[in-house]
């Protein structure tokens, strides 16, 4: 990675705020974990406020997010590495990331304390032993975020959803009676849109997204540069899946959300 270097005195700062909070951050965290599986969300939504804040991210939501307490499988794109500040800030919630991410340094234990639930995609059934995990968070009644594109975007394009996480998911909390059984799907469309409130192309975004060959420090040197960064979180109908809906059909309906509410926002008819 590249150094950080040529930021700003105000980038810096901002940097040395969120590197001092996230210390003063980890202890309490290490504490709840050992509490048991109900703890330690106080902490991390924390550290996600802390990030957004530090660098200067400015999230609008559109239409309904899953109410206080409200579980079930948020289903998302995938733009960038802000995406879990940016979610993690808004509520209570864990991820879903491919198995990787635990290696990367900083990042991996960071993502350890937020109890992030890791897939080994090389790995024959590692999949029923993460849907395992993920049914038990959702009989729990918490919120699991599926990013299904299984990498990320441009910024613009939303690319093909992948229903087997969500099938899994589905098997992992089935029970006997008909009422069980059944996953709530919301559909979750995340769009970075400029800076400073003013809207960007698809040059603009797709510098904001974290996509391709390009590595975190550069990517985190520009987003702390711009000083204000524009979000746009579109919330769709909730998707019942289960008895009278297949995964495949939940995730076609989810795609179909997420691509409507992204025309939208790269289009400014959401804010129109």
């Amino acid at each position: 990675m590249q150094r950080m270097n040529g930021l700003g005195p105000g980038a810096m700062l901002r940097m040395a705020l969120i590197s001092l909070g996230t210390l003063v951050l980890i202890p309490p965290q290490l504490v709840s974990m050992r509490l048991g599986a109900g703890h330690g969300f106080l902490f991390t939504r924390l550290f996600h406020r802390l990030v957004c804040r530090g660098l200067g991210v400015r999230a609008v939501i559109r239409g309904t997010p899953p109410g206080p307490g409200e579980g079930g499988l948020i289903v998302a794109n995938h733009v960038s590495w802000l995406d879990i500040p940016v979610l993690g800030a808004a509520r209570p919630l864990s991820f879903v990331a491919k198995a990787e991410v635990a290696t990367w340094p900083v990042i991996g234990w960071l993502s350890t304390l937020q109890r992030t639930v890791f897939i080994d995609r090389k790995r024959r059934g590692a999949t029923a032993g993460v849907a395992v995990e993920m049914g038990q968070r959702l009989s729990d009644g918490q919120a699991v975020v599926l990013f299904a594109e299984g990498t990320t975007g441009d910024g613009t394009r939303v690319l093909p959803l992948r229903s087997s996480l969500l099938g899994a998911a589905h098997e992992a909390v089935r029970g006997e009676s008909e009422a069980e059984g059944e996953v709530t799907i919301y559909p979750l469309c995340i769009t970075y849109l400029g800076y400073h409130g003013l809207p960007g192309g698809r040059a603009i975004r797709s510098a904001l997204a974290w996509h391709g060959d390009t590595e975190l420090a550069p990517h985190l040197k520009s987003i702390l540069a711009a000083g204000a960064v524009d979000v746009e979180l579109a919330w769709g109908e909730p998707i019942r899946m289960g008895r009278k809906l297949s995964r495949k059909e939940a995730t076609r309906l989810a795609e179909i959300a997420i691509r409507r509410a992204r025309q939208e926002a790269v289009t400014g008819r959401s804010r129109a």
